[in-house]
């Protein structure tokens, strides 16, 4: 029985990953690294900041990156206040939930105050739901996340569902043995596939997958 669905953030309930890549990109392109927001996207994505240090450090030097990492996460958490907006159909895919009894929560690998500032402009009252990598030993793609979610709610990892973007997501959750869906709005869905999740193109596909009678069969990616 379904008893948990967890979101992940960015590029799930908030499309806010085209504001920090553009920011992570101008701040490093300002030290001396030459990035665009797409290769932002393309190296970073799904990462936490210190989870992306080390990549910065080997190019810019370790005491670079410390400062970098304090300066960008600043930057970042304020851009989120007043540019991050809703992935299409996010309120509604929480009100299905809802809905159904079941509870929710978010588990990211953004820090509490990027939370905070994406979830408040969206307008999702999260309170006491949210997992930030600051709170596990390891962000994903360990499991650490999902298994604190599910420990919070006292619900079995095989009791959960998983709602994620990214590659990294998808490994953590499977790590943690819960099945996934994972959100593709734009590009192939190979990819995602082979990696364990069964692949949805629109949140609104969300609610029709937790009442139908392939819930059961989510765990494989390729059941009907």
């Amino acid at each position: 029985m379904l008893r948990l669905v967890i979101f992940d953030c960015d590029g799930v309930l908030v499309d806010s990953e085209p504001v920090a890549n553009r920011v992570v990109a101008e701040s490093l392109t300002a030290l001396g690294w030459r990035m665009t927001a797409a290769e932002s996207q393309h190296r970073f994505l799904g990462q936490s900041l210190p989870d992306m240090r080390p990549a910065v450090a080997a190019r810019l030097g370790e005491a670079v990156a410390e400062r970098w990492a304090a300066e960008v996460a600043n930057r970042v958490t304020s851009a989120m206040l007043t540019e991050a907006i809703a992935v299409p159909g996010a309120l509604a895919a929480v009100a299905s939930v809802e809905a159904l009894g079941l509870p929710w929560r978010v588990a990211s690998n953004s820090s509490h105050a990027e939370l905070a500032a994406k979830l408040g402009r969206i307008g999702l009252d999260a309170s006491g739901r949210v997992h930030s990598f600051e709170d596990v030993a390891r962000g994903k793609p360990a499991p650490d996340l999902f298994l604190a979610a599910a420990a919070a709610e006292r619900v079995p990892p095989e009791a959960c569902l998983v709602v994620e973007d990214s590659l990294l997501g998808i490994t953590g959750a499977r790590a943690a043995g819960m099945p996934v869906v994972a959100l593709v709005r734009h590009g192939g869905d190979a990819v995602h596939e082979a990696a364990g999740a069964r692949v949805i193109r629109e949140l609104a596909e969300l609610a029709g997958l937790l009442q139908g009678p392939m819930t059961p069969g989510l765990d494989d990616p390729r059941a009907p």
